[in-house]
């Protein structure tokens, strides 16, 4: 005879008893809570990736020798190891979690198809006149007639339109083909590339969808319209026609001198409701840092911001045409941009400017490197090379000391896929780091107490309590101040904290703009000073020569709870927290340490890299 065990018969009882259990008994079973852990009402993954980053089939990439493709860019995101235009094999140390590869609209894919004699190009007079300068190697020729072309729709400088269409089918295929849901996200994108008289205006274009809708309609482009406004029009129609999803991103205000967030239209005329509801509603992020400048705040527009003169670019637009002035650094910042849309908010009842907050390279290498000493330029000529710091990005703008290894987009999205992410970034739930992974969370609401952030669930009691990163705070029927939960931690695999700082903007009773930076948690042993209201410096274990620094500085996470001691209940107001890593070495010291190089003694040898949340705004 089959002899049950003992643990065989009691699964066989059990089974037995609950056959002939009551209904009321089976009721009362049910109930029992699993063992397994509930999935929460909120759960949110942070993703890494870079939504700006351009490859051979940019033409100011390929005129820059640049010749790794969209293939190679991916599979570089992924983990895998290509080698660069300099020779070298480059791998990152850690992947990415997402990739937009966004070449510029303007002649996508022209100039490499012209180099490869591409029989359908035979006949285009302008572009036989570019194939004569690149086979002559007049490089710099080529990318003036470049920028002179993209601001021009006369037909003559047109790309033949099936071959327009056709490089932008096969650009948003490599996309899908290393489109894993779950695994690595690819976006389809591309870059809409105006300049006014020099003055930056560009902006990223990035799909939710994949080719089979994209390439329905061709890229926007520059010389369709140098108008924004035009560009959200094209944005509508493809909606629209295909019933897909698409959004801009704007970068680099600071080289627009005073463009980017100017109080007038681009027609002369003064922004109105309309303008504000259609800016809001296709720019919800703006990138704020990467490798041509950060763009958070300026010091002469943050003088009591000890912070604020990081990796500045302010000597004039992107092609260095037409110096800066001070009057135009109000309308290129994203701070003062931000605070600048409460004031448009008062006046026209839509704030335009209600962005949250991105970093992305721009890098024209086809590689995506922020790591300072991984870093690999934007162009081509800027790779790692003995000498390339003296050089000037593009052959005629900025010394390339001036380059920054920046940036990266964290993203809280519930899963790695394209529809996730993508409605994540709409509702802002995104910050931007200047290149490391420090790990934010920052949330606001009425009823937060210490305790909350120090519970294993903060996460989630955050967004049953508040609202998060890129939400809205309404006064309701709470009259006291609201409370706001920030949680930090260390890149894994980088620099420990200096402190976490949160920054208030808010409209004044008589309709002016005012901001305050507060320190809110610090790494341990410093206060701060009753009579300046600084807190003392974390202090600095950078060797230069040897570059290398010291986590015995700083802490590896900072989190806290905190209550605005100046709140206005009447006034419109805006928050974000800003987290600051200790001193660390910059790329020019790793170039010195590696190549012996000689580094010009104006560009700095020490970084501070940080991050920025998108902000929590409060209205009245």
């Amino acid at each position: 005879m089959y002899k049950l065990n003992n643990v065989t018969a009691l699964g066989v009882l059990a089974l037995s008893v609950s056959l002939f259990a009551s209904a009321e008994d089976a009721a009362v079973v049910e109930q029992k809570p699993s063992y397994s852990t509930p999935v929460r009402e909120h759960v949110s993954n942070l993703y890494w990736g870079d939504l700006h980053l351009h490859t051979k089939l940019s033409a100011d990439a390929y005129t820059m020798e640049t010749r790794l493709t969209s293939d190679e860019a991916y599979q570089f995101a992924r983990g895998g190891t290509v080698t660069a235009d300099n020779g070298m094999p480059v791998r990152l140390r850690r992947p990415l979690d997402f990739l937009a590869v966004t070449d510029h609209s303007e002649y996508l894919g022209v100039f490499a198809q012209l180099a490869a004699d591409d029989p359908t190009l035979k006949g285009w007079k302008m572009g036989e006149e570019w194939q004569t300068l690149l086979r002559e190697g007049r490089t710099t020729e080529l990318a003036k007639a470049f920028a002179n072309a993209i601001q021009t729709d006369a037909a003559e400088y047109q790309t033949p339109g099936p071959v327009r269409s056709g490089l932008w089918a096969s650009a948003a295929a490599v996309a899908d083909k290393y489109n894993e849901p779950g695994l690595f996200t690819a976006f389809v994108g591309y870059e809409w590339t105006s300049m006014i008289s020099g003055d930056n205006l560009h902006r990223v274009v990035i799909y939710k969808d994949g080719a089979e809708l994209a390439s329905k309609r061709v890229p926007f482009s520059a010389q369709d319209s140098t108008d924004p406004e035009d560009l959200w029009s094209a944005l509508s129609a493809y909606e629209e026609s295909t019933g897909g999803e698409v959004l801009a991103i704007a970068h680099n205000g600071n080289v627009s001198n005073g463009r980017m967030f100017s109080p007038t239209r681009l027609n002369g005329k003064p922004l109105d409701a309309n303008y504000a509801a259609k800016r809001a509603r296709w720019e919800p992020v703006y990138e704020t840092t990467q490798i041509k400048g950060d763009g958070e705040t300026h010091p002469y527009l943050s003088a009591d911001d000890e912070f604020a003169d990081y990796e500045t670019w302010d000597e004039g637009n992107i092609s260095l045409t037409q110096a800066k002035t001070s009057d135009m650094l109000q309308y290129e910042y994203s701070r003062s941009a931000l605070k600048e849309g409460l004031r448009h908010e008062a006046n026209l009842g839509v704030n335009p400017f209600k962005f949250g907050l991105i970093g992305s390279t721009d890098s024209h290498t086809g590689m995506s490197t922020t790591n300072e000493d991984n870093f690999f330029g934007k162009f081509a000529h800027d790779e790692p090379s003995a000498d390339r710091t003296e050089k000037r990005m593009a052959n005629q703008l900025q010394k390339i000391w001036k380059l920054v290894s920046s940036g990266l987009v964290a993203v809280w999205s519930e899963e790695n896929t394209r529809e996730s992410l993508f409605q994540a970034i709409k509702r802002r739930e995104v910050y931007a780091t200047t290149g490391t992974r420090i790990q934010l969370r920052f949330f606001g609401g009425w009823q937060f107490d210490a305790a909350d952030v120090l519970r294993a669930d903060f996460a989630t009691l955050g967004y049953q309590k508040g609202v998060p990163m890129g939400g809205d705070l309404t006064r309701g029927a709470n009259t006291h101040a609201p409370t706001f939960m920030v949680a930090a931690s260390r890149d894994p695999d980088g620099a420990n904290l200096d402190r976490v700082q949160i920054v208030k903007g808010w409209l004044d009773a008589q309709g002016n703009t005012q901001e305050k930076v507060f320190d809110v948690a610090w790494s341990a042993g410093r206060t701060i000073d009753a009579k300046t209201g600084k807190l003392a410096s974390v202090g600095s274990t950078v060797d230069v020569a040897n570059t290398t620094y010291s986590n015995s500085i700083g802490a590896a996470e900072l989190a806290t709870v905190w209550t605005d001691p100046e709140f206005n209940a009447s006034q419109n107001a805006f928050y974000y927290a800003r987290v600051l890593q200790i001193p660390t070495p910059r790329w020019t010291a790793y170039d010195a340490k590696y190549f012996g190089a000689t580094i010009d003694p104006r560009a700095a040898m020490v970084t501070q890299d940080r991050a920025y949340s998108s902000p929590i705004w409060y209205t009245p």
